[in-house]
């Protein structure tokens, strides 16, 4: 790891850039507006932590009331399981003998679950939990219209939940049904549609369970674009979404009812960047490029500077444009609100939280390339 940007009790001027940066504040809100929200719609919330990375905000996430955490990888798992978080889901499937006794391991120091979507993997992770002498959670994965992984819902996904109740060494623990094509649709009535068909399909499959006898204790899914319809569903019991408590720019332009972005959360993080350059006028370079942010949703915006355009990036540079009258100074320092912050914040060692112009935390982000 690198050493941190800043140090504690430190001014938002002296934090060394390219840095990843948290508006505490606002940070703070997000948390406590989606467990506010939980609570009155009677569903659960497990974020996902292929967001952050970092075991300091899922134990802030749990405070708040979160039941847990879900991973997409085992090394996520791991990393946030000795950070003290007691209930996992990795909601993705996992393949090799090695992932699969590392993550049986791991239900050693807390509750671990694990998706599967076909015959075999049920086998593999049966072969692991009698490998480690324990039982293991398995919930099956249904294609709700994302088109990725997952069986169809329905008597094929009944079928492998029928197989993971016989088996001695596994329990079913329920369905994953996350719609992710469904989380960046702009307008409500488009999220509207994508998400009536998976909780179609989700409850479809829950009553057909339930005809077989079999109780179905978790239907997880829902991101934080699409997390008030799933809650509404009266079908999904969990809502795993990530990004809310940082909010990046492409989330944001998601629409509400009047054709207005939705406004639920609030910017909380950025890749604070510095004026390396004014090579000529209306032109800004800052040191924050491809290496600092995931350009895949887009180029960041400038925060509070609505007459900045970030244009272009490589390596180690990001182009702005700037208009007559508004261009930044060298050396100015500028919040840059990532496109994209899931892949953003995977490029850094650490947040650096500041609040009311000073540095009160840093927290690292421990599960940084956790790929396996």
């Amino acid at each position: 790891m690198n050493l941190p940007p800043a140090a504690i009790g430190a001014a938002v001027a002296d934090i060394e850039t390219p840095a990843l940066v948290i508006d505490l504040d606002a940070f703070d809100r997000n948390i406590a507006k989606m467990a506010e929200f939980a609570r009155a719609a009677g569903v659960r919330v497990r974020p996902h932590a292929k967001t952050h990375k970092c075991a300091a905000i899922a134990r802030r996430q749990i405070a708040a009331g979160a039941v847990g955490q879900c991973v997409q990888k085992v090394g996520e798992a791991e990393v946030l399981a000795w950070g003290g978080v007691p209930d996992i889901l990795i909601s993705n499937e996992v393949m090799g003998g090695t992932k699969l006794a590392r993550a049986a391991a791991l239900a050693r120091v807390g509750r671990i679950a694990i998706c599967a979507d076909n015959e075999a993997q049920i086998a593999a992770i049966e072969a692991a939990a009698d490998q480690a002498g324990l039982r293991l959670s398995v919930l099956v994965e249904i294609d709700v219209g994302g088109g990725r992984c997952g069986v169809q819902p329905g008597p094929e996904a009944v079928a492998l939940a029928q197989r993971i109740a016989r088996s001695r060494h596994l329990v079913f623990g329920g369905l994953q049904a996350y719609q992710g094509r469904a989380q960046h649709l702009r307008t409500p009535e488009e999220r509207h549609a994508a998400i009536a068909h998976a909780s179609e399909g989700s409850r479809r499959t829950v009553e057909q369970l339930r005809q077989q006898g079999l109780d179905c204790p978790i239907v997880g899914g829902a991101g934080t674009g699409t997390f008030a319809l799933e809650s509404a569903s009266g079908v999904y019991t969990e809502i795993q979404a990530g990004s809310y408590c940082f909010m990046d720019a492409d989330y944001a332009r998601n629409l509400d009812g009047a054709g207005a972005p939705v406004g639920t959360f609030r910017h909380a993080l950025f890749v604070l960047a510095s004026v390396m350059s004014m090579p000529r006028p209306g032109i800004a370079v800052v040191d924050a490029g491809l290496k600092a942010l995931a350009t895949d949703s887009g180029f960041p915006e400038i925060w509070g500077r609505p007459q900045l355009r970030y244009v272009g990036a490589s390596d180690e540079h990001g182009k702005l444009e700037c208009q007559a009258g508004d261009a930044p100074e060298l050396g100015e320092k500028l919040r840059l609100v990532p496109g994209h912050c899931d892949p953003t914040v995977d490029r850094f060692d650490w947040y650096v939280g500041v609040r009311n112009g000073v540095v009160e935390c840093l927290w690292p982000v421990a599960a940084r390339g956790a790929l396996n």
